[in-house]
């Protein structure tokens, strides 16, 4: 089979900003053995040695932020006034680095003079990362750190959008002494990387897309027993109380809903408003976003950018518009925003939404919100739970118990209060539903990308 072009088609003109060759099927084959060849040796090195060269690594990207942050504006349309993700990358590296000796050490169930017992956390071996567009550094830097610290060899696939990023970390971590072969960048299509992962070439595959990619991850590994490691869609609510500070909740939920031009794994996609708050809430989230400036990400003023792709802003212009047909009300006036059209789409707030509307069901992944009116927290519930997703919930109110009352009753992997869009790197990363399985960060991300090996040692 030929190899297939991958291409990055860059959003602020169309134009073809990158282009690479993916690995033949042979190649890619022998690229997962020299990773194989060369995991034993990373994994008998000293534990802090592997930290040191993997916190190496990461001040190595982020002496690269200066030309990281205009090539992540052409690639996926992040605007440069918001300097690139390293803050974000380095914070969850960092923790990861620092939680590593206690989260991988040996549980002793005894030492006596008759027995050794203990169980060991010990590396799967390669690992495959499949990373995103929307946040490439940080979600990659999810597995990669705790996986190389742990003591496997990682092949990192990213997204086509994002093709130089993988070559940027590759750059850096080799730089510091971490071997090619135990870090590589690899370009596979699709068909090859399921090819690899249906021929147990992989022992852990950690995937960070579509419901529908993870599908098809699920799909390659059957009957292989590979470990698979899942985030996918989101349709994240948050329900602002009637006790709620109401200005940071509209000034962080729009955030929410609207940053990185709503390319965001848990930004905010519905809200929900006790109706003693709802009318002041909507004016004054209208009046946030009719203050935002669509523009090219390259200009400094710009503070939302194009969407990743023409298809990207397609999809939510049709959700949008299925949503009027169906009676929603759309608050901003598209000739607040005359920049809208191609992969440049314009943000919108939607009331008298039901959810019966795709809007108000489907992954958006972009610039538009839903917010209806509640009576009661039971309703609250009932709405936020009516999804096929579960990634996170964002709880408004100064009532921690309440929150945590109705954080207990949320089907969801993480529950904010008086926050949202946010990882906590001490916290695990995880979902329910349609938003996959598994979890990262935290010392259990540590356990997902190790096995337990146990040891009974009889002394005499």
């Amino acid at each position: 089979m030929t190899p297939t072009d991958l291409i990055c088609t860059s959003p602020i003109d169309g134009s073809v900003y990158a282009t690479r060759k993916a690995l033949s099927r042979a190649a890619a084959i022998s690229a997962v053995e020299d990773a194989r060849a060369a995991q034993k040796a990373w994994a008998a090195r000293p534990l802090d040695e592997r930290i040191a060269l993997v916190r190496a690594g990461v001040a190595a990207i982020g002496a690269m932020n200066d030309e990281i942050v205009p090539e992540l504006a052409h690639q996926m349309g992040r605007p440069v006034r918001y300097g690139g993700e390293f803050g974000g990358f380095e914070q969850r590296a960092s923790h990861m680095a620092d939680i590593a000796t206690e989260a991988l050490a040996p549980i002793e169930v005894e030492d006596s003079a008759d027995f050794r017992r203990v169980i060991k956390r010990v590396p799967h071996g390669v690992i495959l990362v499949v990373a995103p567009w929307n946040y490439p550094y940080m979600t990659a830097i999810n597995s990669v750190a705790p996986a190389l610290i742990a003591g496997n060899a990682v092949m990192l696939k990213h997204a086509s959008q994002t093709l130089l990023v993988g070559e940027r970390l590759a750059q850096a971590f080799h730089s510091v002494g971490i071997p090619e072969a135990v870090f590589q960048n690899v370009f596979l299509d699709h068909q090859t990387t399921s090819d690899l992962i249906a021929a147990r070439h992989f022992d852990f595959v950690n995937f960070t897309g579509s419901v529908a990619g993870g599908k098809a991850m699920e799909a390659a590994a059957s009957g292989t027993f590979t470990g698979l490691g899942l985030e996918l869609g989101g349709k994240d609510p948050a329900y602002v109380m009637e006790d709620a500070d109401l200005d940071a909740a509209v000034e962080t939920l729009m955030d929410g809903a609207m940053f990185n031009s709503g390319q965001c794994c848990c930004g905010i996609e519905r809200i929900y408003v006790h109706d003693s708050l709802f009318d002041a809430f909507v004016e004054k989230a209208v009046t946030i976003v009719k203050n935002y400036k669509l523009g090219n990400p390259l200009d400094a003023a710009t503070t939302l950018g194009p969407m990743a792709h023409v298809r990207f802003a397609d999809e939510v212009r049709a959700q949008t518009a299925d949503a009027i047909a169906k009676g929603a009300k759309a608050h901003i006036d598209p000739a607040d925003f005359p920049q809208d059209g191609g992969a440049y789409l314009m943000p919108q707030i939607l009331t008298n939404v039901r959810h019966d509307m795709r809007v108000m069901r489907e992954e958006s992944f972009g610039p538009v919100v839903g917010i209806m009116p509640v009576k009661s927290d039971s309703e609250a519930i009932r709405l936020m739970n009516d999804s096929d997703f579960g990634l996170t919930a964002s709880l408004w109110t100064k009532d921690i118990d309440r929150a945590e009352f109705i954080a207990d009753q949320i089907e969801t992997g993480t529950v904010f209060m008086n926050r949202a869009d946010y990882l906590d790197p001490a916290l695990c990363w995880t979902g329910c539903k349609d938003t996959g399985r598994g979890g990262g960060l935290s010392v259990i991300g540590y356990h997902n990308l190790t096995r337990p090996k146990s040891y009974h040692l009889k002394k005499a």
